[in-house]
């Protein structure tokens, strides 16, 4: 379960609890949304710490040193005179 459906199941359960005056014989929907809001916010710590700890941290780039060939132009280091 990601990020969202934490945030949806605590919005269902606020609205079950807060915003609903059913009654349901055998079910007490205000216990339900109070369950579903603590399931809710379990999950949103749950997924912050573990995208917390998969967090990566790449390094700064290393900065490539090309080495330089220096020619003799003699006319023979070139390969045509040897």
């Amino acid at each position: 379960m990601g990020l969202g459906g934490c945030i949806i199941l605590i919005a269902a359960g606020a609205i079950l609890t807060f915003a609903t005056d059913w009654e349901m014989e055998g079910v007490n929907l205000d216990l339900v949304g109070v369950i579903l809001i603590i399931v809710g916010l379990i999950g949103t710590t749950t997924f912050s710490s573990i995208a917390r700890r998969k967090r990566v941290v790449i390094p700064p780039s290393t900065q490539v040193v090309q080495d330089e060939h220096h020619h003799r132009r003699d006319g023979y280091s070139d390969g045509y005179g040897a």
